[in-house]
């Protein structure tokens, strides 16, 4: 007779590094199916705009929604609620991802995170100088902000497409370098396209954000209660005159990284479950029963609240939160006569040119001055080719132009975004292709 053996013994023991590889892949899976997803709502909004259908359409988003407590109102258009609103959380799990990266993956290097970091600022620096020198003092000088930021879902998408032949050095490069750019645009979005600031509303917001970083330190791991705070820190943000996105970064920066029990901890606790005899003493308060609850919270508190919360919004930011802002800003009615060719070109010529050459410079001497570290698996061909990408800003640009232009310029500008976001992705692809074919043929 043959003892059966357990099937999991036969299987490598798990790492922590385990923990970081499966949340990564994860966050990868599902900003590639959402790039697709994305695709589809730009194309349908760009369709429906331009058909018999478009007044209704464009005119949909436009409708106010909102509540109204005796004296106090409360209403925004729909397309309002969701780039103010739902974008909010779009930034909370960017900054969450970030904070993840920084604290338990590769970024903890600090080396590693400046080639990121000084990418970032390359790709925006320089994109924004070359739109301003194309425009000069142009109707859409102010606009300078939209040729910033790099859309993370459509980069990552496309890097799915080449599957394996792309360096996962590459692919992490390009994620933590996009996340960068996000807190960039929305800063710049916060400080460069917000209104009058109201410094009582301010204040409040900042007294909510000490109220939670006092409560976190108090023990407090209701998500509930941090969600009621978060509401309350968007509102005051947003009757301050400051962009209420920023609560999401700021709010997801602040979220701790580090699970609460320890797994030697947690194992001690299940062992207390496991070697419980069986019988009836399970039911009623006894001490078995609170060995079992508290197992309860244990499990769950071995996870940090960081990848908590990442694992339960990411699929809604992605799936729901960022098609819905597509549909809303894509639309783009197409008439010759209402294009200012001055603006389109400036953010083409901003993406397409600016941004992979302020990438790659900033990289380039971030590494020659010994700030950053580049991976060896990452060749510089790779990674200027990777760099065509970041012309992609779809997702970020739309907002920043329907803050920094008007109606006379919007269309023009989302010309701009569309166009250098379809040059930049397949130009980008063919690099890379191309690339990492000629890599493989040369390789024994």
């Amino acid at each position: 007779m043959y003892k059966r053996v357990n099937k999991s013994l036969g299987r490598l023991p798990k790492e922590p590094l385990d923990l970081f590889t499966q949340t990564f892949t994860r966050f990868l899976r599902i900003e590639a199916a959402a790039g697709a997803i994305l695709l589809f709502c730009a194309l349908l909004a760009l369709g429906l705009s331009n058909s018999p259908w478009s007044t209704p359409f464009l005119s949909f988003w436009e409708l106010r929604a909102g509540f109204r407590l005796d004296s106090i109102e409360l209403a925004r258009p729909l397309k309002y609620w969701i780039n103010d609103g739902l974008m909010t959380l779009f930034f909370f799990v960017g900054a969450l991802e970030l904070k993840r990266e920084m604290v338990q993956g590769e970024l903890r290097n600090l080396r590693m995170a400046a080639l990121s970091l000084a990418a970032a600022l390359g790709g925006m620096i320089m994109p924004a100088c070359l739109f301003l020198l194309l425009e000069g003092r142009g109707a859409g000088a102010h606009g300078w902000g939209t040729v910033m930021a790099t859309d993370t879902a459509f980069v990552i998408g496309c890097l799915a497409i080449l599957g394996t032949r792309i360096p996962q050095s590459l692919r992490l490069f390009l994620l933590s370098l996009a996340i960068f750019d996000d807190i960039g645009a929305i800063l710049v979005v916060a400080i460069g396209y917000g209104s009058t600031l109201n410094w009582g509303a301010l204040g409040l917001a900042g007294i909510g954000l000490v109220i939670v970083a006092g409560i976190e330190r108090l023990g407090i791991r209701s998500l509930l209660v941090y969600g009621v705070l978060g509401c309350a820190i968007w509102l005051a943000l947003d009757t301050s005159g400051i962009h209420p996105t920023l609560a999401g970064l700021i709010l997801g920066l602040m979220t701790p990284a580090q699970s609460w029990v320890s797994d030697s901890r947690l194992h001690a606790i299940l062992d207390r479950v496991i070697a419980y005899p069986r019988g009836d003493h399970w039911s009623g308060d006894t001490t078995a029963r609170q060995d079992l609850r508290r197992a309860g919270v244990a499990a769950r508190e071995a996870i940090s609240p960081v990848e908590r919360l990442e694992i339960v919004l990411h699929p809604w930011v992605a799936f729901a939160v960022i098609p819905l802002f597509a549909l809303a800003n894509a639309g783009l009615p197409i008439s010759p006569k209402d294009i200012d060719g001055a603006v389109a070109i400036a953010i083409f010529a901003g993406f397409v040119l600016g941004k992979p050459a302020g990438v790659m410079l900033f990289s380039y001497l971030a590494v020659r001055l010994h700030i950053a570290l580049r991976p060896t698996e990452l060749p510089w061909s790779i990674l200027a080719a990777g760099s065509l990408l970041t012309g992609i800003g779809f997702t970020m640009a739309l907002l920043i132009a329907e803050l920094a232009f008007g109606a006379s310029l919007l269309n023009s500008a989302k010309l701009g975004i569309l166009g250098a976001s379809i040059f930049s992705a397949t130009s980008g692809l063919a690099v890379l292709a191309w690339l990492t074919s000629a890599r493989r043929a040369r390789s024994p």
